[in-house]
């Protein structure tokens, strides 16, 4: 054996990695000038093989590694490969690597490698060779020259020193201090067996009192077995009356815990029922109001048509009483009439007969006075005129004056038949738009009746949208109290939710919700009760098993878990958060039993399959059993935990848990119920924007409609306006023909 290659790193002098081979199996020598690493190299191998460096403080180790220009060296090395193929160190390979780790706080030895104690290290190299009470395989600097001048029994001590003596001799003073032990032991042993002796005389005396004894103890024990056995049947009899007064009183208390469930039921739906009649009793009340102020508006309309109808009533008994009046004066007219009829009658005729002799006489009269007038002129004439010149010269003055006059008559005639002629086109013309204006007055009427009937339509149309509006108002302020019902139904629920967690897990949840909303982290599912459902008969089985996990926060990858723990820590968030990531969930399959009085629990969960590494890790290793007994058998026969529907679980490692626990404080009924709260809202929140929207509908509706009423009110003045004002236009029309016409007989005449 010899070493074939050192290698140095970060030891004294030697910083960097130094490989020195190849060495010689026989003689080698190291030269070089002072200062350039002779001794360290030789420290390096005594730092491995030797005992010299076995027990050193941290400034000894800190002494060791390298010191330099450059980065400060933290750990340093030797290894030491040896040529192993006389197989010397008793491992079965042909080249063996020693190695000696150090640092400021370590110090290590690896042989091929492989990281061993030093005492290993010492016990291979004694088997080799390397004796620590032989240290002379490594010979130091001057010790050559200390030997060469020492005194004869230092060589003396030398030489048994690397001949191996010494170890004889500490032997054999290990040898005479056993054998002194040994005598003292020997010396005990004979007091001890002086002891025994005596005793062994003691015990013979003994004995005979022993036999007694064990006869009487032998009856002894009889007499006590028969009054144990007696005590033990009747002790039996007891403990079957306890265990079926027991039984009964399970039964009992089962049948009492039923009768309190449904009491609790019952209470539960009386309640609802209650909170139902007040919501209803709120929704009567706002329906009350909003009725009583539709019957006051109605009252008040009311009151204005009866005021309207005692007024009409008022106005047609008056006018019944002046029609009354009317047809009494008019009775008295008519026979009045009649009388003068009759006698006009009678004095029609003379009438007639003296206004035609007074038509006779008047010509008579007016001839005769033309006569008269002539004499008169001629009886003038006879006198005014001396000759006959001046009677010729005034008859023609006179007769120029009459052509003249005729003159003046015929262009009055002719004036007179155009005004005729004019007036009998302008009351044509006036009877033409007469008629016109008749026509129009029809159109008019129409339109005004068109108007009135549309007007009519929009009125019902108005109403008939008011009364859905009012409707859809009454069902507005209906949603709105239960949609404040619902809100506070699910703040109870969350808050019992709440109360059934701790503080900090409470308060952990909401530092997560309100991390994800803020830094709108995405792969973060939640609670993990928030994630699966089952049927109720379940809850309390499921709820005890998963106990505390089933608030830990579901998390698609570490990474994002490390993510929200990062800003929670940043933001200063409270609260305790256990992440469920499903990338590092692992889980392996269970082979449930095949019995029909157990079920796996995580068959009767329902979740996405994406949570199943969640779900199996909370639920997976749970079985659902009939009862106690069925319970203990699985739990100890399949190695599995079990529990029973009522929350009695049997753990597999040999634990019990039970106790009552109240369907009602589940945690899981609190989240069913948060969600069907939550569905509620939402369904009566979307019912509400349908209101909401209908109302808005509603309302431009019957702004339309308003519109629409009021243009037509509008068009109705119009044409009420129009209308009379035509109708006086005819009147005056008809005042201007009968005007013309009066004018007309006179210059036809």
């Amino acid at each position: 054996m010899y070493i074939k290659q050192v290698i140095i790193q970060g030891f004294r002098s030697y910083r960097d990695q130094t490989v020195i081979e190849p060495f010689s199996p026989k003689h080698n020598v190291v030269v070089g000038r002072n200062g350039s690493g002779k001794s360290n190299f030789f420290l390096a191998i005594q730092f491995v093989l030797s005992d010299e460096f076995s027990h050193m403080r941290q400034e000894e180790r800190q002494q060791l590694l390298h010191e330099g220009s450059g980065p400060r060296v933290v750990s340093a090395y030797v290894e030491i490969i040896f040529d192993n193929s006389d197989n010397r160190i008793p491992i079965e390979k042909d080249e063996i690597t020693l190695r000696r780790v150090i640092g400021s706080k370590k110090d290590q030895y690896f042989i091929d490698k492989k990281n061993v104690t030093r005492t290993d290290v010492m016990n291979l190299l004694e088997s080799a060779g390397f004796s620590r009470s032989n240290p002379y395989y490594i010979v130091k600097q001057g010790k050559i020259n200390q030997l060469a001048t020492a005194k004869d029994n230092d060589r003396l001590k030398l030489l048994r020193e690397v001949a191996g003596t010494r170890v004889y001799d500490e032997r054999k003073a290990e040898s005479q201090n056993i054998l002194k032990d040994t005598e003292n032991k020997r010396e005990k042993i004979e007091d001890l067996l002086k002891y025994i002796e005596e005793r062994l005389g003691t015990l013979e005396t003994e004995k005979e009192e022993l036999k007694q004894y064990q006869k009487w103890d032998k009856e002894r024990r009889s007499l006590e077995y028969t009054i144990h056995d007696k005590e033990l049947r009747e002790t039996r009899e007891k403990l079957e009356l306890l265990d079926s007064s027991r039984q009964n009183e399970n039964e009992r208390t089962t049948e009492l815990q039923q009768e309190v469930q449904e009491a609790t039921a019952k209470i539960e739906e009386t309640n609802h029922q209650i909170k139902e009649a007040v919501d209803k009793c709120s929704i009567c009340k706002l329906e009350k109001q909003q009725l009583d102020e539709e019957r006051q508006e109605f009252i008040q309309q009311k009151t204005k048509l009866e005021l309207e109808i005692k007024d009409l009533q008022e106005a047609i008994k008056e006018d019944n009483n002046a029609k009354e009046t009317d047809k009494k004066q008019m009775s008295k007219l008519e026979e009045k009439i009649k009388t003068k009829e009759e006698a006009l009658s009678k004095i029609t005729p003379d009438y007639n007969e003296k206004k035609s002799s007074e038509g006779d006489i008047s010509a008579r009269l007016k001839a005769c006075e033309q006569r008269r007038t002539d004499l008169y002129s001629k009886q003038g004439r006879q006198s005014q005129f001396k000759n006959k010149d001046e009677r010729d010269s005034w008859i023609k003055k006179e007769l120029s004056s009459i052509k003249a006059n005729i003159a003046q008559k015929e262009k009055q005639i002719r004036r007179y038949k155009d005004e005729v002629s004019e007036t009998k086109q302008r009351c044509v013309q006036i009877d033409a738009e007469i008629a016109e204006r008749n026509e129009n007055l029809e159109g008019r009427k129409g339109q005004m009746e068109k108007t009135h009937k549309d007007s009519s339509e929009l009125k019902r149309k108005r109403d008939e949208l008011l009364q859905a509006r009012k409707e859809l108002w009454r069902q507005e302020n209906k949603l709105e109290v239960e949609m404040t019902t619902t809100r506070g139904d699910l703040n109870k629920a969350e808050r019992d939710l709440r109360q059934s967690m701790s503080k900090p897990v409470a308060d952990g949840i909401d530092s997560v919700k309100q991390v994800v909303q803020q830094k709108n982290i995405q792969g973060v599912y939640g609670p993990l009760i928030e994630n699966f459902t089952c049927n109720e008969k379940f809850f309390t089985a499921i709820d005890v098993t998963g106990g505390n996990k089933l608030f830990n926060i579901i998390v698609d990858s570490d990474k994002t878990g490390s993510t929200i723990l990062s800003h929670v820590n940043k933001m200063g968030l409270r609260g305790e958060i256990t992440f469920m990531p499903l990338n590092r969930l692992k889980f392996s399959d269970v082979r449930y039993p095949n019995s029909s009085d157990v079920l796996p629990m995580l068959h009767k969960v329902e979740y996405n399959d994406i949570f199943k590494p969640a779900m199996q890790l909370a639920f997976g290793k749970t079985l659902i059993c009939r009862n106690q007994d069925v319970c203990s058998q699985f739990s100890k026969s399949h190695d599995i935990d079990t529990i029973t529907l009522e929350g009695d679980k049997f753990s597999r490692r040999g634990t019990l848990e039970g106790g009552f626990s109240s369907p009602n404080a589940s945690r899981l009924l609190f989240q069913k119920r948060i969600w069907e709260y939550q569905k509620k809202l939402e369904e009566q929140e979307s019912e509400l924007g349908d209101v909401k929207t209908r109302l808005q509908q509603l309302d431009g509706e019957i702004t339309q409609v308003l519109s629409e009423l009021q243009k037509l009110e509008t068009t109705q003045i119009q044409l009420r306006n129009t209308y009379d004002q035509q109708r006086q236009d005819v009147r005056n029309l008809q005042k201007s023909r009968q005007a013309a016409e009066g004018g007309l007989a006179p210059k036809v005449r």
